[in-house]
């Protein structure tokens, strides 16, 4: 398995600088993975991994250093990237000149690096890239660098950034702490326990809020989709071997797009995380799981619930989002934001019913919409 995955999301749209840092990340994958190798000569492909790495990572600086001279970005910018890349070629060197006395040298090597490349692309190159198109279109290096000083990154971003820089500092700060204990083991050995007891502690915080953030939506607080069919899953698989049903609430704001186009998308997200709440209130069991199913949609897992039990909560969140009393100007069903509910509830018939139920839960939401809307539907089995 890859230690770092590449996807969409670490892509600036600067064709050079993306695949450099793709060639990076391959890099660094080909590292992980040689350290846990069993082959006879795994010291001497590692060492010339490492050896290649360093390389490379030198040649991107120097090439991405060029790019920002030749562009014209703001000397400020510059100097804070240029920063960055001789403090982790330095970091980088010393930590493997240490690596033998590391009591878990792969995971302090590879977390490192993966934290640091993470926080790079995501923070510095991303905002190097928007500086890029900023000045393309017209703008001064200066208002450039003071824009993106002022906005920057969306805030699930900027709250993604922060959890990996705790990630990366609390990773940099063990790195410094065993090499300089190395370099005077009896005299810091008392210091280094108590350095490492702080740090693994932070580490701990860092990534348990890094869990947490990989389960939530950014903007409603609430599940995300993948957390909802990871959950899902677990439930479907629970009830089929206990034999006890299992609720699916599938929820749709109503003329949700006539709202955004009426009233603006500020107040399209205000009134998603309103919904939203009023979901959660709706639901009466700390088991309940209320996450975002994508867009305007929401969804309900209702452990141990039958049909009736899934019909008493379709109503409520029907119900509770309709005392919102959230003007609508555009809204055909109502004068304020209303939703419609699709309801299934079951004994699974495998384990791995979840997707049934989400089938049905949508199309109980389809024959709600096509009634008239502002109400809920449950499914015929």
């Amino acid at each position: 398995m890859d230690a770092f995955v590449w996807d969409q999301h670490f892509i600036t749209g600067v064709e050079d600088m993306d695949d450099q840092h793709h060639a990076l990340v391959d890099l660094f994958n080909e590292l992980s993975k040689t350290f846990y190798s069993t082959e006879r000569n795994r010291d001497e492909v590692l060492a010339a991994t490492f050896v290649r790495l360093v390389t490379y990572t030198e040649y991107h600086f120097h090439d991405e250093e060029a790019l920002m001279r030749g562009v014209g970005i703001d000397p400020r910018h510059i100097a804070l990237h240029k920063a960055q890349h001789d403090q982790f070629v330095e970091q980088i060197k010393a930590i493997w000149t240490v690596r033998e006395t590391l009591p878990n040298a792969a995971e302090s090597i590879v977390g490192f690096l993966t934290s640091w490349l993470g926080l790079h692309i995501l923070g510095t190159d991303q905002s190097l890239a928007r500086q890029i198109v900023a000045i393309t279109a017209g703008a001064t290096p200066e208002q450039a660098w003071d824009s993106e000083a002022s906005a920057g990154a969306s805030n699930s971003t900027q709250a993604l950034l922060k959890v990996i820089a705790r990630l990366y500092h609390a990773l940099a700060k063990q790195n410094a702490v065993l090499i300089a204990a190395n370099q005077d083991l009896e005299k810091r050995v008392t210091d280094r326990t108590n350095a490492l007891a702080r740090t693994n502690a932070e580490l701990r915080i860092a990534n348990q809020q890094l869990e947490a953030f990989s389960r939530t939506d950014g903007l409603l607080g609430i599940a995300n989709r993948a957390y909802f069919d990871e959950r899902l899953a677990q439930a479907c698989a629970a009830a089929f071997r206990r034999e006890q049903p299992v609720g699916v609430l599938m929820i749709d704001v109503d003329h949700f797009k006539q709202f955004n186009d009426r009233h603006g998308h500020p107040q399209g997200d205000a009134c998603l995380q309103a919904v939203a709440r009023a979901v959660e209130q709706s639901m009466v069991r700390s088991t309940d799981i209320v996450a975002r199913y994508g867009g305007e949609e929401l969804v309900v897992i209702l452990p141990d619930t039958d049909a009736a039990g899934a019909a008493v909560a379709a109503a409520r969140v029907v119900e509770k989002v309709a005392a919102l009393e959230l003007p609508h100007g555009d809204s055909p069903t109502a004068p304020q934001v209303t939703v419609s509910v699709g309801v299934a509830a079951q004994v699974p018939m495998s384990r791995d019913g979840g997707a049934a139920l989400v089938q049905e839960a949508d199309a109980a939401l389809y024959e709600a919409k096509a009634a008239g809307r502002n109400r809920w539907v449950m499914a015929q089995h």
